[in-house]
């Protein structure tokens, strides 16, 4: 039986993902902040620890815990939504400690025993703001976009050592809570210059024209961890699946 350690997992794409692998008789050792036992099926294959992936600490103690860890997804995130220039730098400070520096941080922590048995695989999921441009989310995708030039190095560099390094690009999903963890209102980082600008945004927001459920998240990932071709990128959902081809088209 392998073992999926999993961050962010009290919501979302990282709580669909705990379930499908649990499902497919994976152990699973599922990290949150604030951990919930009710926030995933009891099983004997599960444990839930608690991470915080911008504090050191935290990391150690969770990777101590663990055990030996077979593949790694850093889902771990938060979103802003907002004029740039309305955003504060602590702020966005933040965004990237989680998105970016977190994810970083994870993926030391757990190379060691991976580079050491040669084996594993490290998922970094990000977002489909980097396969096209996305206004008022500036912050939120630079940090993305960090992650997705970083883990094309990094799977060069741990492909040496028969580590798998791979990307899961999701789409929107308007069930997703984007902003939980942000600390600041949407309405405060729209000055009134760009509100006209802004209208028909959420506008679309609300009403996209194609959408990614959360079990498309989880599927993509389970791709990921199994695929031994080579390939990096995996969107997921239909409108992340579009967007990828017309940006490699």
């Amino acid at each position: 039986m392998q073992t999926i350690l999993i961050t962010g997992t009290s919501s979302g794409y990282g709580l669909e993902t705990a379930r499908h692998f649990l499902s497919r008789d994976w152990r699973v050792i599922a990290t949150m902040r604030r951990p919930d036992a009710d926030a995933l099926p009891r099983s004997p294959n599960l444990r839930i620890l608690p991470l915080d992936v911008t504090s050191q600490e935290s990391i150690a103690a969770m990777v101590a815990a663990a055990g030996p860890i077979d593949a790694l997804v850093n889902n771990a995130g938060i979103g802003v939504v907002g004029a740039f220039e309305a955003t504060p730098l602590s702020h966005i400070r933040k965004v990237f400690d989680t998105n970016t520096f977190g994810v970083m941080a994870m993926c030391q922590a757990l190379i060691p025993q991976m580079r050491e048995r040669r084996s594993g695989v490290i998922v970094n999921v990000t977002s489909s703001v980097t396969l096209t441009a996305m206004p008022l989310a500036a912050a939120y995708t630079a940090s993305k976009q960090a992650i997705e030039g970083f883990t094309g190095s990094l799977a060069h560099e741990l492909g040496h050592f028969d580590i798998r390094v791979k990307l899961v690009e999701p789409g929107y999903a308007p069930t997703t809570r984007f902003a939980e963890n942000a600390d600041v209102r949407v309405e405060d980082l729209i000055p009134l210059a760009y509100a006209g600008f802004a209208a028909p945004i959420f506008e679309a927001f609300a009403r996209p024209a194609l959408t990614t459920k959360e079990t498309d998240v989880a599927e993509a990932v389970w791709a990921a961890i199994h695929d031994t071709s080579g390939q990096l990128h995996f969107p997921a959902g239909a409108d992340a699946v579009a967007l990828y081809e017309a940006h490699r088209g």
